[in-house]
């Protein structure tokens, strides 16, 4: 028993030092490292690890030259775009400025892969390591892709390998304008893309979604002055030139012009003008200063509304609605000036040339009777005494008579007038007679330029608006 005790007390320090292990050194069994309180992560379970090696993998050997199913079929494009403003309108360079998110999406069995997520959102510089379509606008004048703070691009890859790629632009386009209802007129303005390289028969273009979705505008993206946003038609269409067909997707624009800014600033003045330019019809024919002015200056007026009226059109070969209007004006207004004229012309030939020739013949005659009348009479200390002459000229009686001779009045005398009537010489002469011609024109000139304005109003702003469309190239 004694030699027992003995044996345990010699191996009782290494069992000491045995459990002292266990308690301060880790098993392999926890998983834990010496110095560390949490376990290690495993790469194979990192999503940012994995698709770091999904996106290795599938970039390595890729070519982004090569379309998608090169060789053996088409590759389709779809398309839709989100117009985030439209406008303004420039109608003297024919042209529109439009806002857009530009969407495009196809299919590329190369980017399949097999992740813990369905989309992958990627950068947009991957953009340049993938195949992209080409896509350019036809009626394009300027494309502007924003670049702040980063290049405003959109890249989704799916599992299946389909891709979203979308980018902000902003294209000034062309806009073809028929100006003959001017500006009572509508237009339809194109935005026209498609594929620059690749025919009908490599890529394809198709819409998205319905005519509504594919091409949809913000509620508040109007930035129209002149213009009302009708709506908007899509289309597709096929080319041709001399390296092959091409598919070219359309998008209609339709705008209809606002008048309320023509009507003040055009319309209704050379209305007032006219208006102006027959008042004069009312003035005395003699007011040859205040007729001239009226005349001229209403002439001068309609120039320089028509000179302003054409500085903000395109220098077109046709005549407008507008123009039509402000001829027929300014021929009344011209016609006011020459109906002065001719009555001035006239006015001047009765009184000035014969009304005084025959006042000056009248006056002579009158002298001569008052003279011969003097010479027959004379009056010694208040008696009048008549000379009467005899068959011979040296006898020569007087006889006394208590009362002058009566002679008989003189008759009336009458003076031409203008419109062949005439005047007795005892009635004061008037030159503020109104002539027939003012008469007339008093009458006349209203009720055409009332039957005109009626006719004008009623033909343009009851007709439907006629919008056309520019053809496609065959």
């Amino acid at each position: 028993m004694a030699v027992s005790l003995q044996k345990l007390y010699a191996h009782l320090p290494g069992l000491c030092l045995g459990l002292s292990l266990m308690v301060f050194v880790p098993t392999n069994q926890s998983g834990v490292v010496a110095g560390h309180r949490e376990p290690l992560p495993d790469d194979s379970k990192d999503n940012i690890t994995i698709f770091t090696r999904i996106l290795d993998r599938l970039l390595d050997g890729y070519d982004n030259r090569l379309r998608p199913g090169l060789g053996e079929s088409v590759t389709e494009v779809g398309t839709n775009i989100y117009v985030t403003s439209f406008g303004p309108v420039s109608d003297t360079d024919m042209e529109y400025t439009i806002d857009v998110f530009f969407r495009q999406s196809w299919r590329d069995e190369r980017l399949k892969f097999d992740g813990p997520m369905q989309v992958l959102p990627l950068n947009n510089l991957l953009a340049s390591k993938i195949w992209t379509p080409d896509t350019f606008f036809h009626n394009g004048k300027k494309s502007v892709a924003h670049n702040m703070t980063t290049p405003n691009k959109l890249l989704r890859l799916v599992d299946n390998g389909t891709l979203l790629y979308t980018m902000r632009l902003t294209i000034h386009a062309e806009c073809p304008m028929h100006l003959e209802d001017f500006p009572m007129d509508a237009h339809a303005c194109p935005l026209k893309f498609g594929s620059y390289a690749y025919t009908n028969d490599e890529v394809v273009y198709i819409w998205s979604h319905d005519a509504e979705r594919s091409v949809s505008v913000a509620p508040d993206g109007s930035r129209l002055n002149q213009y009302d946003l009708l709506g908007h038609v899509i289309g597709k269409e096929i080319i041709s030139s001399s390296t092959g067909e091409y598919v070219v997707m359309t998008t209609y624009f339709h705008l209809k012009r606002k008048i309320g800014y023509f009507v003040i600033q055009t319309y209704l003045p050379c209305i007032m003008t006219v208006i102006l330019s027959q008042v004069s019809f009312w003035l005395n024919r003699e007011s040859v200063p205040a007729r001239t002015v009226f005349g001229v200056t209403t002439v001068l007026t309609m120039t320089t509304l028509s000179i302003s009226a054409r500085n903000s059109l395109p220098k077109v070969a046709y005549a407008t609605a507008m123009d039509w209007f402000m001829a027929v004006c300014y021929a009344f207004v011209f016609s006011a000036l020459i109906e002065f004229a001719t009555v001035n012309y006239f006015t001047k030939r009765s009184w000035a040339w014969d009304g005084q020739k025959e006042a000056q013949e009248m006056r002579r005659r009158e002298s001569a009777s008052l003279s011969k009348k003097t010479n027959n009479t004379f009056n010694i200390v208040g008696t009048t005494y008549t000379m009467n002459v005899a068959k011979d000229p040296g006898l020569t009686t007087i006889s006394k008579s208590a009362q002058p001779p009566c002679h008989p009045p003189p008759a009336p005398v009458r003076l031409p007038r203008m419109d062949g009537e005439y005047v007795s010489d005892g009635v004061k002469k008037s030159y503020n007679r109104v002539s027939k011609v003012d008469k007339i024109s008093r009458i006349i000139f209203p009720v055409l330029f009332f039957i005109f304005n009626l006719a004008y109003w009623a033909t343009y702003v009851n007709r439907k608006p006629t919008i056309m469309k520019s053809n496609p190239q065959k």
